[in-house]
């Protein structure tokens, strides 16, 4: 018999996490039951001190799991279906929970067994290589595998094919000269892109206080609201990882957010949650520089963006609203930072016109998913019959934004700031535009799922602010 022959009789053993997908079954059920049911999160430690295979039991028990949507990797993917059609046998074998294999092998049809984890075994590493063993003896099947815990079965393969190794496969691998399929991708660029650095842009809200009351040159005043944008901006993109974890799911759905670093694979779950943990920790040293009120500020707002993220967003309205106060609550973090007195003009105006956003933010969502939107494949709380009913309250906000300014322009408090007050009064029309603009765009489906990027994008806004910027100038200091 030769060894082509050889080849052909010997069965393929396929590791799931980490090689078959890009991800972990472990971590993503966790944030599936945060997302789904996380009144189950209190069982997590006991189900962890009854052992690993209790918790993965437990955690793939209570949730919605959908394998179409996964991050797979087509490379390996695509070297089973030419297996498979030489006629050879492929066996997915994984120390995911059962439940969540059989659904993947399922979906792919490409396995003809399934080992996996039960309630009380957990098949990792030496567990698995003696029942693979049980099955076909030492040497008796090819392996693919992609970490420390694969090593030992990678040993005892005939023929081992590494993918995406951890540091100890990768090891193993270059010793060995097995086959491998790399990663690809870059993790850095991967986290950067997680951290969403071009929502910082948001921040330059806790300058307006300060700008405001012509604090241009007060080099203390400036120090401490640069701290405290950096401390926000940390803290935010904290919150944007937690959010990314948290919509798993509902971004592998949409057509532009699958491509995200956690939805698509590749920045890890875990690397994800230690990214967060060190900007967390920044965020918190940098608030230590500055006065106390600030620190509150700060953490009213990563505990109202995490309830935003776990279930608010979920809520009719109640989402927009807060939204439109998360954007205000970067204006009250500036006044807490440089110790500036608060307008009711600016919080009134700032309430209206984020509003407004944040309205245009749920209209595109809704939009984008097309006719037949419902709160199950949105993840919102809108259906596509609300279309016209976001649009409308949109508008109205932003013209109420409008009046706001309008109605400080003409108060005595503008007479008092400003050398030549009716250079302010284009900022009306100005504002006009952007609003009016924003919502047509939006009604074409031709908006940006989040309209404060579009307009640091957008050369025309960019335009605008920069006129209006301009009249502020003259009409403070000419």
């Amino acid at each position: 018999m030769d060894a082509r022959v050889d080849q052909k009789d010997r069965p393929i053993f396929v590791d799931l996490d980490g090689t078959l997908i890009k991800t972990d079954l472990l971590w993503e059920t966790l944030f599936l039951t945060a997302r789904q049911a996380p009144a189950r999160l209190r069982h997590v430690p006991g189900w962890r001190a009854q052992g690993k295979a209790r918790l993965k039991a437990g955690l793939a028990e209570g949730i919605d799991f959908d394998p179409a949507i996964l991050p797979y990797r087509e490379e390996v993917v695509e070297a089973l279906r030419l297996a498979k059609a030489e006629g050879r046998r492929i066996v997915l074998a994984t120390g995911s929970n059962e439940r969540l294999a059989h659904a993947v092998a399922d979906h792919l049809g490409l396995f003809d067994e399934v080992m996996a984890s039960c309630y009380d075994v957990n098949l990792t590493s030496s567990r698995k290589l003696e029942r693979i063993v049980g099955t076909c003896g030492e040497n008796g099947f090819d392996y693919f595998g992609n970490s420390h815990d694969d090593i030992c079965l990678l040993d005892a393969a005939a023929e081992a094919t590494v993918v995406a190794p951890d540091r100890a496969a990768r090891k193993w691998q270059q010793q060995s000269g097995s086959e491998l399929i790399r990663a690809g991708g870059e993790p850095v660029k991967a986290a950067l892109k997680a951290m969403r650095p071009h929502q910082w842009a948001k921040n330059v809200l806790i300058f307006v206080p300060m700008v405001l009351t012509h604090e241009f040159f007060n080099f203390g005043m400036l120090f401490e609201a640069l701290v405290a944008f950096f401390a926000f901006s940390f803290a935010a993109s904290a919150v944007y990882i937690l959010n990314d974890l948290v919509d798993l799911t509902a971004d592998r759905k949409h057509k532009t957010k699958r491509r995200r670093p956690f939805a698509s694979g590749t920045l890890k779950i875990p690397d994800g949650l230690k990214l967060a943990g060190g900007l967390s920790v920044s965020s918190l040293l940098l608030s230590l520089l500055l006065p106390w009120p600030f620190l509150g500020v700060l953490a009213g707002y990563l505990v109202a963006t995490t309830a935003y993220s776990l279930f608010i967003k979920r809520m009719l309205l109640i989402d927009v609203l807060t939204l439109a106060g998360l954007y205000t609550t970067r204006i009250m973090a500036g006044v807490a930072a440089t110790a500036v007195s608060v307008s009711f003009w600016l919080l009134a105006f700032s309430l209206f016109f984020f509003l407004s956003l944040a309205l245009v933010k749920r209209y595109t969502e809704l939009m984008d998913f097309g006719t037949g939107a419902e709160r199950s494949k949105t993840g919102r709380g809108y259906v596509d019959a609300d279309l016209e009913t976001l649009a409308q309250a949109g508008m109205t906000s932003g013209f109420a934004a409008v009046m706001v300014l309008a109605l400080y322009i003409n108060s005595p408090e503008v007479l008092t700031h400003y050398n030549i007050p009716w250079l302010v009064w284009p900022l009306c029309p100005i504002l006009l535009y952007i609003i009016v603009r924003i919502w047509v765009l939006a009604r074409r489906g031709h908006m940006h799922d989040d309209p404060v990027v579009f307009m640091l994008q957008d050369w025309r806004s960019q335009m605008m602010i920069a006129v209006g910027g301009l009249m502020f100038l003259l009409a403070a200091y000419a």
